[in-house]
């Protein structure tokens, strides 16, 4: 269990990272001319599907809650 949950803390520290590097690619090709707003669309897509990615593994490493 406890390597389990290690596991999903590294893969979520990975997450993270990417997600923060996608950040900085998007601010860079907004910045560019001409704008290239299929790459730009498509670079937010998968930004947001890491966001997605993270939420679940935050979910599923936090201990459920006593009700």
């Amino acid at each position: 269990m406890d390597e389990e949950l290690h596991s999903l803390s590294r893969r979520l520290i990975e997450l993270r990272i990417e997600h923060a590097d996608l950040d900085g690619l998007i601010d860079a090709v907004a910045q560019t001319l001409p704008l290239d707003e299929l790459q730009l669309r498509r670079l937010k897509k998968r930004r947001l599907a890491l966001r997605d990615q993270i939420t679940r593994l935050e979910i599923a490493c936090d201990p459920d809650e006593p009700a």
